[in-house]
């Protein structure tokens, strides 16, 4: 297991001590799944992004009547 050296505000630091105090979790057990969580929201993010740009490339843009569909669906609600 690798070990890595970070800076944050002290305020975050607080707010960490807090967590890891009421939920019996130690501080490198919660940053370790704060960062896990946030890898997976921006490769999933970035997966989305890959995939929009080869549809892009290739020619697939919605129809006129679809965005129509969302526009009203969104306008209704």
């Amino acid at each position: 297991m690798a070990t890595l050296n970070i800076r944050i505000a002290d305020d975050i630091k607080n707010q960490l001590d807090a967590l890891a105090s009421a939920t019996g979790r130690n501080k490198s057990f919660l940053v370790v799944e704060a960062i896990r969580g946030y890898l997976q929201q921006e490769a999933w993010q970035v997966a989305e992004i890959r995939q929009a740009i080869q549809e892009a490339d290739a020619g697939d843009f919605a129809e006129e009547s679809e965005i129509k569909a969302v526009r009203d669906k969104w306008l209704n609600n």
